[in-house]
C-alpha cells in the first residue's frame, strides 16, 4: 500500500493527529521532492517508538542538537518506504539489530517544527518534519552503541521517568505522552 494510503487510512488518536492528518497528506500531494531535503520548507521523516518487551521502557538517544533524550528518527532521503527509514534509523543511532515491529501499521502521525540550527557546520534554516512513526520493540540486554555525530548516549529509560529526562516540553506534552497513552490503550 503506498505511504498517501496508509495514511488516508490512518485514524487520528488525538486532536493533534486530527488536525495534522489532512495537512500532511495536502503536503504529501502537492509539495515537490517532499521525500529529499531538497525541499527546504517541508520533508518527509519517519520515527521508531522502542519498547521494551514489558512496555516499562522506551529507547531513546541524547540528541546533540536538541540536547534532550528523545525519540530516534531521520529523513527519508528518498525512499519513500518510510517503515525502512525508520528501521534503518534506529539501528544507526543506537546499534540495536533485533528490532521486532509490533504492528506494520503507522503508529502515530506529526507534523513537527524544526528550528533553525547548525548541522555539520552549515546553517539549515527551520521547516517541517512530515513524521511517521512506527511502534517497535527491541531487547533491553542487546549491546547499545552511539552515534557520535548525532547523539551521545542511547539508553533504556523508564516511562515513567520520561519528565525528568526530556527537556524539549512541547516533545513531551505532545509527543512523547500520546505514544505512551497510545501503546496502553492498544495494548500491543
Amino acid at each position: 500500500m503506498e505511504l498517501a494510503d496508509q495514511i488516508r487510512a490512518y485514524i487520528p488518536f488525538n486532536d493533534q493527529e486530527a488536525a495534522d492528518k489532512p495537512k500532511l497528506l495536502r503536503l504529501l500531494q502537492t509539495e515537490e521532492n517532499i521525500f529529499t531535503r531538497d525541499n527546504t520548507t517541508a520533508h518527509m521523516t519517519a520515527s521508531g517508538w522502542v519498547v521494551s518487551p514489558d512496555r516499562a521502557s522506551v529507547l531513546m538517544i541524547y540528541h546533540n542538537i536538541y540536547n534532550s533524550w528523545s525519540w530516534m528518527g531521520g529523513h527519508a532521503d528518498g525512499e519513500t518506504n518510510l517503515l525502512q527509514v525508520a528501521q534503518r534509523e534506529i539501528q544507526e543511532e543506537s546499534g540495536v539489530k533485533g528490532l521486532k515491529l509490533l504492528t506494520p501499521d503507522i503508529f502515530s502521525l506529526e507534523i513537527l517544527t524544526v528550528d533553525g540550527h547548525i548541522k555539520r557546520g552549515q546553517y539549515v534554516s527551520s521547516h517541517l518534519h512530515l513524521n511517521v512513526t512506527y511502534l517497535f520493540e527491541a531487547d533491553p540486554e542487546e549491546l547499545l552503541r552511539v552515534k557520535p555525530d548525532e547523539n551521545s548516549g542511547v539508553a533504556w529509560i523508564p516511562i515513567p521517568e520520561l519528565p525528568n529526562k526530556v527537556t524539549e516540553a512541547w516533545f513531551l506534552e505532545r509527543i512523547y505522552s500520546k505514544l505512551c497513552r497510545k501503546l496502553l490503550d492498544t495494548g500491543l
